[in-house]
């Protein structure tokens, strides 16, 4: 079928042949088309994988909502205006 999206080829290794079979027990429905039991895989591959972005995301907020403000008043208020004036033009 014509296309102008990029193709991918899997070779069937053993590894691959097991998870195919996996899938065929879970989907029978499509035992009999690898192709679509591949794309069921993939789609629950990214399900299973997509929560640790989004807990790593909210690690990282915690932490920037945990330290924000500690550094307030460190330096004086014109602080940056007079390092500035230090550059050359």
């Amino acid at each position: 079928m014509p296309t102008t999206r990029p193709r991918h080829t899997l070779t069937e290794t053993e590894e691959l042949s097991a998870a195919l079979k996996l899938a065929a027990q879970r989907w029978p429905d499509d035992a009999g088309r690898p192709s679509r039991l591949l794309l069921r895989l993939v789609r629950a591959g990214e399900r299973a994988i997509a929560p640790d972005g989004r807990r790593a995301r909210e690690r990282r907020q915690r932490a920037i909502e945990r330290h924000h403000g500690q550094f307030t008043g460190i330096y004086p208020s014109d602080y940056l205006e007079k390092l500035r004036s230090e550059w050359p033009d």
